[in-house]
Order: C-alpha cells, then structure tokens, then sequence
C-alpha cells in the first residue's frame, strides 16, 4: 500500500517487522518526489529507543526516490498477541533549489512557524517467522526412514529420534513376523508333499482293496481311509 501526498509517494504505510527475538530486524520505506522541487524530510518515532532510523533526515530530489532502513533493535521479549503500538510520523516540505541535507533544520517542519509541513502517520506491524518444514514428510513412501530434524545447538531432536527409532523397531517385528510365517508355511508345504509321495508308494504296492458301497467308493489300505463320492 502506498501514501500518496503533495509532496511524496511514501510506500508500503505499514512498517512490517518478521519478528524474531534477540535480532535486529530492518525494513525499508521508498520515499518518491512527485514535483518539480527540492523536498526535505525528516521520520520521527514514538520509541526512538527502540528504532534506529537511516537517515532520519534527507532531500530528495525533483522526480527521484530516497531509500529509508528502519531497524528495530533486538528484543529480549515477543509483545502480548505480537501487537505493537509504535508510530512513526514522515514530514515533509518544500525547500530551495540547491539546497542540501546540512542545510535541513527542526525549524523547516515547524508548522507553528508558518511551513507548510506535510504528514505521513506510519504503523508498526509485527509478522511471525515462517515455520521451518515437518522432520518427516506426509504422505512419504511405505518403508522410508523418516528424517531427523536438528534443534540450533546441532543436536538431534530427541522426540523425532525416539519416533523414528520405535517406526525402524516396529518395521523390523513385523518383517520377523512375515519371515516366520513364511517358514511354518514351507514347511507345511514339504509335509504335505512328503505325505502325498508316501500316500502314492503304498498304492503302487498294492496295499489296499476296494469296498463297494451304494454311491459311495472307498480305498482303504492300513490304518487309513479314502471316500470318494
């Protein structure tokens, strides 16, 4: 969003600050000279403890543009809800031809003193930081490690490592599990191939006789009993 005055276009209105703490964070304002003068501004702020502002004081030129950097100092705390109050106040005036910024004085945006001083009320707006990424990515492929996020110190996050060690633990029991149901069903198969070979040799010796029943034909040879229908 851009102020657009007499004098200057003063773009955004909104000074934003991504707020981190214990860091100094800058932003920047455009100032543009929109006439055929020489103009002269001054930024004042309702915390200059709390800001530094470079320059706080200028002239721009006919038809160009003035970058302004206002850095907030490092804070130890975050405000309650991120809300700040801060205000800063953009003056400007018209002034000679030729002039330059040694020559600017406090009495130039003296209103009282008959300048015609022009305002520009700007707010402070404090922005969250981005959030870093997810450790472990959704929707990942089925048997990929899950990543390990890393805190400031260069450590391993341990939450993340227990999560990632217990999935690893729980893959590993059910490939256990896969492998040994595997093996008990081969070994079933064997068994019953074992028991199939053994069922053909006693009837290729003959062992056995048929007992014919209405319907019903039965091969029995010792100890067993074979029903067909």
């Amino acid at each position: 969003m851009m102020s657009t005055g007499d004098l200057l276009n003063i773009e955004p209105v909104e000074l934003k600050f991504i707020f981190e703490l214990k860091k100094q964070i800058s932003c920047s304002l455009i100032l543009s000279n929109k006439t055929d003068s020489y103009v002269a501004f001054k930024v004042k702020t309702t915390n200059p403890k709390k800001y530094c502002v470079r320059p706080n004081t200028g002239l721009v030129l006919p038809g160009s543009t003035c970058d302004v950097i206002v850095t907030m100092q490092a804070q130890k705390e975050a405000p309650p809800d991120m809300q700040c109050k801060d205000k800063f106040l953009l003056q400007s005036v018209r002034v000679n031809d030729g002039a330059n910024a040694k020559e600017i004085t406090p009495e130039m945006f003296n209103k009282e003193a008959g300048h015609v001083v022009e305002e520009c009320k700007l707010r402070v707006v404090y922005v969250a930081p981005p959030q870093p990424p997810s450790p472990v990515q959704e929707g990942s492929e089925e048997g990929s490690s899950p990543r390990v996020s890393f805190n400031e110190n260069g450590g391993a996050d341990s939450t993340t490592m227990m999560r990632a060690f217990t999935e690893r633990h729980e893959s590993s029991e059910k490939s256990a599990e896969a492998k040994a149901l595997m093996s008990r069903l081969t070994e079933e198969k064997n068994n019953a191939i074992q028991q199939n070979i053994k069922l053909r040799q006693e009837l290729e010796n003959g062992d056995f006789k048929y007992e014919i029943w209405p319907r019903v034909y039965s091969l029995t040879y010792p100890g067993r009993c074979i029903v067909f229908l």
